[in-house]
This record gives C-alpha cells, structure tokens and sequence, in this order.
C-alpha cells in the first residue's frame, strides 16, 4: 500500500463519513428554517423602526442641555418624527423637568474609608400637546451604576466614573425614547 493509499484510507476513516459541505442544500435549508420558526415562536424580533404617536416634537429642557443635546440626536436620527425649534410647530411637546446625578457611599472598609459608590442618574419628564393635554404623564427614570474606590487609583476611578456617567446617559436617552413610544393622543 502506497503513502497516498494510507493517506486516503486514514481521513477517510477519521472522518467518519461525508462532511456537512457535502451533503444536500436541503439540509441546510431546513436547519435554518428550524432556527427562524424557533426564534419567531418565542416572540422574538428585530428591532426595526420606531414609531410615535406624533408626526413632530419640541424637546422643552432648559435644566439639561446635554440630555437634550443627546435626545434630539438620537430622536432625529430616525424617520418616526421631525424635532421642531418651537413649542407652536410641534404635535407634541416633550418636558424634561429635570436631570439629577448623584453619587453616594455604598460600601465602606474596616477602617472607614470608602470602597463603593453609587451613581445615580434621575430623569424627570412628561408628553403633552399645545393645549396642556397630557400625551403621557410625568414619570421618572432612575439608573443605578456602582463602582469601586481605592485611593490608590484615583484617576483610573475618575475616568471610570465618567464613563459610567456617559453610559448612564445614554441608557437614560434610550429608556425616554422607549416610553415615548408609549405616547398616546389624549382623547379630544
């Protein structure tokens, strides 16, 4: 038996038979089909486009320019509504009465010093139309990060702190677009 007759015979038998390229496309079909009915029957879906009860909206937050700044960015950058720059042009109006961050002690060592922080980011808001009508009543988002201190690391904490600040907002803008969704035309 020649090099090449052993080298045919032996991944021949490792093998085990003929491999997943080689068998019918039909089995691949199926396999993916299988998949997308499994996937649709537990009421999974891609998040497609957003939608709103309103055509246009002005985003009322004088206390929060940097909210507001991030909100109109991620409310524009889709085609459910046109941001507006004033109260009279919009179908709806967005208030945010408040952007709140806050950082508190969490934990502390044996010998007192801190060793965890809670921050917490607080967003007040409401949807109404030009005649006062509530299209969705005041709520409150609240995110919550903790991270820990050592004072070793003082920088490094800084940075992460501000990183989680920016993540918190981000979720925050996410959360309020969520719930803009939610918005309903008040009966007339």
């Amino acid at each position: 038996m020649s090099s090449s007759d052993r080298r045919a015979a032996g991944s021949a038998t490792r093998s085990g038979g003929p491999s997943l390229a080689r068998q019918s496309p039909l089995a691949g079909l199926l396999a993916v089909l299988v998949v997308a009915v499994g996937l649709d029957g537990c009421g999974f879906h891609l998040r497609g486009d957003v939608s709103y009860a309103f055509t246009s909206l002005y985003v009322n937050a004088p206390s929060s320019p940097p909210f507001a700044l991030e909100l109109k960015r991620a409310l524009a950058s889709g085609d459910a509504t046109q941001i507006v720059g004033s109260p009279g042009e919009a179908h709806a109006i967005l208030d945010i009465t408040s952007v709140v961050d806050d950082k508190g002690v969490l934990s502390l060592s044996s010998g007192g010093r801190v060793r965890e922080y809670l921050l917490t980011k607080r967003v007040s808001f409401g949807v109404r139309d030009g005649a006062g009508r509530d299209w969705l009543p005041a709520s409150e988002i609240a995110i919550r990060r903790s991270y820990t201190f050592n004072e070793s690391e003082v920088l490094a904490r800084e940075a992460q702190e501000a990183r989680l600040l920016k993540d918190m907002q981000t979720d925050a803008v996410q959360q309020v677009m969520r719930r803009l969704q939610a918005a309903k035309k008040p009966a007339t």
